[in-house]
């Protein structure tokens, strides 16, 4: 009997209606034939209502206790939904992360899976039993309460899948799938039918909220195919795996933008070897993740190094920083948080060169300004200003036709014809 294993974000279970409804499909999914393994979030705003209450306890709460506060919200899920699914005449038994051997690092409230030991979930599959599981926590090998951060329910539920050797994970959300961009920014923007790991990895890393970064990696790297499909709908979704001689090596996949990062700039750091190794071991020490960087050319003995960071680390940035300007006898450190990121994500840029200057002169024509410039072999990604970003990510997706699934690029002023 084959397993499958069904996320199921907060907004699916966000009210008694919703996990009855959920209760239902995976009821349906049980009696078609399949084994069925659910994780779930915590409920509609239950996360966001827990910090905000952290929050007026303690501005800044201790990362081990909000790992303890935070790993409450699940709970209340799986337990609801194991109900519903009683209620239904099926047999179903809830888990905590901790309970069925999700075992994390010890970086509070962003942890990493190290390994998941499913011995209980295939124990309560092979009695026939649904098994609901708690998405976003797990715990480390000393029975430390762990969260994996936001989205981590979709880590969970990869990893789950991996553990288990599902034929299947299914990320239900409320969206249908993974877009060529965000349809409430871009309404003509096109779902997408079938995506490789590579490209699904950089649209997530660029700010593509549909899946988490890290689930996406997981999946790659432990080969679970990940299927992307509505809670509300039974359409089929976006089905994330490896490339395959099948699947169609598009231009461009699509576009992503984040608005939650900000660039920190330490100015006037001496430009000596070993520089740039201590500002960003301070950083890793700190547990801030560090995105695009960026080092100007020396001028008289010093220069400035740019860097992005989400603004949920950006409190330890600050003090990591300040540290470093004290330590390198630095001049100071600036932040600007009014910076948004913009990107184009495709494989096929590997042939494609005119790609890039296409997508310069796209956002010069709509008036959008580049702060920082990086890239991958498959993306191309733009800091600007974050009032000018639902601009660029429109501009972007016009300029390559991206509501078609015949994505072209113009051909480059200068360039033969192999710039296309």
């Amino acid at each position: 009997m084959a397993i499958i294993v069904q996320k199921y974000g907060g907004t699916s279970v966000g009210t008694p209606d919703r996990i009855r409804a959920v209760a239902s499909r995976i009821v349906a999914a049980k009696e078609a034939g399949a084994s069925i393994v659910a994780v779930v979030s915590a409920m509609g705003d239950v996360t966001d209502e827990l910090v905000a209450l952290a929050a007026a306890v303690d501005p800044e709460p201790p990362e081990r206790e909000m790992d303890m506060l935070l790993a409450t919200g699940e709970q209340v899920s799986i337990a609801l939904l194991a109900m519903a699914i009683h209620a239904l005449g099926h047999e179903a038994i809830s888990f905590t992360g901790p309970q069925v051997g999700i075992v994390t690092d010890h970086g509070h409230t962003k942890a990493k899976i190290l390994e998941v030991r499913a011995d209980r979930v295939r124990d309560a599959l092979d009695a026939g039993r649904i098994v609901i599981v708690a998405g976003f926590q797990g715990t480390t090998a000393d029975g430390a309460i762990t969260t994996l951060g936001r989205g981590g329910s979709d880590t969970t539920a990869v990893a789950v899948a991996a553990g288990v050797g599902a034929a299947v994970c299914e990320i239900y959300t409320d969206v249908d799938g993974v877009y060529t961009a965000d349809p409430r920014v871009v309404p003509s923007a096109r779902k997408i039918d079938e995506i490789s790991y590579e490209e699904m990895l950089e649209l997530a890393a660029s700010g593509a909220g549909v899946l988490n970064l890290r689930s996406v990696e997981f999946a790659r790297n432990h080969g679970v195919a990940v299927h992307c499909r509505s809670s509300f709908t039974d359409a089929p979704g976006t089905l994330v795996k490896e490339v395959d001689g099948s699947m169609e090596q598009a231009i461009i996949s699509g576009v992503a933008y984040d608005a939650s990062e900000a660039k920190v700039t330490i100015r006037d750091v001496p430009d000596r070897p070993g520089v740039a190794a201590t500002v960003f071991t301070r950083m890793a020490d700190a547990n801030v993740n560090v995105d695009m960087i960026i080092q100007n050319v020396s001028e008289a003995g010093t220069t400035d190094i740019s860097f992005t960071v989400p603004e949920t680390d950006l409190t330890r940035a600050r003090r990591t920083a300040a540290a470093v300007v004290a330590e390198l006898c630095a001049r100071d450190f600036t932040v600007d948080e009014s910076i948004a990121k913009v990107s184009l994500v495709g494989a096929g840029m590997k042939t494609h060169p005119g790609v890039a200057a296409q997508m310069f002169r796209a956002l010069s024509d709509a008036g959008v300004n580049i702060d920082l410039i990086s890239t991958s072999t498959i993306r191309v990604t733009c800091v600007v200003d974050g009032d000018q970003v639902h601009t660029a990510v429109r501009a972007l997706h016009d300029s390559f036709g991206l509501e078609s699934a015949e994505v072209t690029t113009d051909s480059v002023p200068g360039c033969g014809e192999g710039e296309r």
